[in-house]
């Protein structure tokens, strides 16, 4: 008798909470949507694979079935998924006031507790200044040089190879150059293989949140860990052995760290230093692989690439001279592409903030502290904005502003958080593309599919054979 008795309760308290999961409470109208399953709510379908360009299953079939606002559950967390351009510009406009970036536990716990993306108000503010400082324009026009040299020099290698893989030689050229500039790490001569530690992180990074040994989040962590503690131990060797004259961003931080009252700490330090190499190298090789890969399927583009890169060499008094800034800002096609192909990678697939308070937004309400993805590829691709919007067309940028955000167009985020690293990124896909199609040819050999879980991968890689158009001024392999 007291058995069942206490059976049944067991049984109504699990019915009611069932329930109390799947009809949060509101002092208003929520938009519509589910909650899914308890504690997991829909995580499992946001994190399924697919393989194509457009809007994800996940995302499409809500949009279609509830409209371009609508609830879910993510990783135990209430979200309010936005497709709305015009919530995603109002997001972003009241940053600070009534939302705030926020990401989920797993995230935070990947990339740091104090990471920049975590921080807010004076600190991220701080920060920023921080990183402009050496990703700003005055810094990327010293760097222009090196960054042409590097290409020039690693596109020479892989000339002498019978093909290379486009997603992991750009990432360990573009890793190279950032961890050079940030803590005068050089990968080719050092002992410790830092990069390797980000290899292992990056393969779990956008994965189910499931921290048990071999899975991918797992191995996520475990490369965090690694690549934390060689950063810790780079800048307490920097710390016992300062240099005479500022030199890299790691002296930068240590002359901060030694200001009286200073509000920056070694914990930040290192998680901003972290988030910086990851950022600098991951997302750029995946953008510069993808371009690669769609002018490789568009012979008109790269036709009309090749020509203003060449006009721009044509007009040198000196054919042989090096990259200016004023050349670089006049590649205006170069910059359609960039966006193009940015448009269509849609590598962050999510911006995530939280309410402060609770919020009506055309009648909907967004209780506080519930989050708010703002999710990119659903206006990128949008038909109503961008005619035909699975196809690469660069031309479709003629006549637009291609270096701000807009309601319409938010690759590098928008608002104050605009991504600080944008004129870097340019900087390093378009001085590759001019040293690609003046100087060399190309044939993709395999490879070349996408998958995203949510997140951009290329599975198989994108192999291709690359050979110089004339061998005149460089004719040997020997390196």
């Amino acid at each position: 008798m007291l058995c069942g008795y206490v059976g049944a309760l067991v049984v109504v308290g699990v019915v009611c909470w069932i329930y109390r999961w799947r009809n949060p409470r509101s002092d208003g109208k929520l938009p519509p949507g589910s909650m899914g399953l308890p504690l997991l709510g829909e995580t499992l379908q946001f994190f399924a694979p697919n393989t194509s360009h457009d809007i994800s299953p996940f995302v499409k079939e809500r949009m279609k079935k509830y409209g371009p606002i609508f609830r879910t559950s993510l990783v135990g967390r209430p979200v309010i998924v936005s497709t709305d351009p015009d919530l995603n510009y109002f997001v972003f406009q009241q940053e600070g006031r009534l939302f705030q970036s926020w990401y989920p536990d797993t995230f935070t716990e990947i990339f740091g507790q104090q990471n920049v993306g975590s921080l807010h108000g004076f600190m991220y503010k701080y920060l920023k200044n921080m990183v402009l400082n050496l990703f700003g324009p005055v810094s990327l026009q010293k760097m222009l040089p090196e960054v042409e040299k590097t290409a020039y020099r690693r596109l020479q290698q892989w000339s002498c190879q019978d093909t290379i893989e486009v997603k992991e030689e750009t990432a360990n050229m573009i890793f190279h150059l950032t961890a050079k500039k940030l803590i005068s790490y050089d990968s080719e001569s050092s002992s410790e293989n830092l990069r390797e530690s980000f290899v292992s992180f990056i393969r779990g990074l956008i994965s189910f949140p499931l921290d048990i040994p071999g899975t991918a989040y797992h191995d996520c962590l475990q490369g965090r860990k690694k690549a934390m503690r060689k950063l810790k131990n780079l800048l307490q060797e920097r710390r016992t052995m300062p240099k005479k004259q500022q030199n890299d961003f790691f002296d930068y931080v240590l002359e901060e760290l030694q200001k009286e009252g200073t509000i920056l700490t070694e914990a930040i330090a290192l998680d901003l230093m972290f988030v910086l190499l990851f950022a600098s190298f991951e997302t750029t090789s995946l953008a510069l692989t993808l371009a690669v890969n769609f002018l490789s399927d568009n012979p008109m583009a790269l036709k009309r690439l090749t020509e203003e890169h060449e006009a721009i060499i044509r007009k040198r008094e000196d054919a042989d001279s090096a990259l200016t800034w004023k050349e670089y800002k006049s590649m205006t096609f170069t910059f359609q592409v960039i966006n193009e192909t940015v448009r269509l990678a849609n590598i962050v697939p999510g911006i995530f903030r939280k309410a402060l308070r609770q919020i009506q937004f055309k009648g909907y309400t967004i209780p506080a502290g519930w989050a708010v993805m703002v999710c990119p590829p659903a206006v990128h691709l949008n038909p109503a904005k961008y005619k035909d919007p699975l196809t690469f067309n660069p031309w479709r940028w003629e006549g637009m502003e291609v270096h701000v955000a807009s309601k319409q167009f938010m690759a590098f985020g928008g608002g104050m958080r605009f991504c600080v690293g944008t004129d870097f990124t340019k900087v390093q896909m378009a001085v590759f593309l001019h040293c690609l199609v003046t100087r060399y040819r190309w044939q993709a050999i395999k490879g070349g599919n996408t998958v995203r879980t949510p997140g951009l991968q290329f599975p198989d890689g994108f192999h291709i054979r690359i050979w110089r158009k004339s061998r005149k001024k460089e004719n040997s392999c020997a390196y």
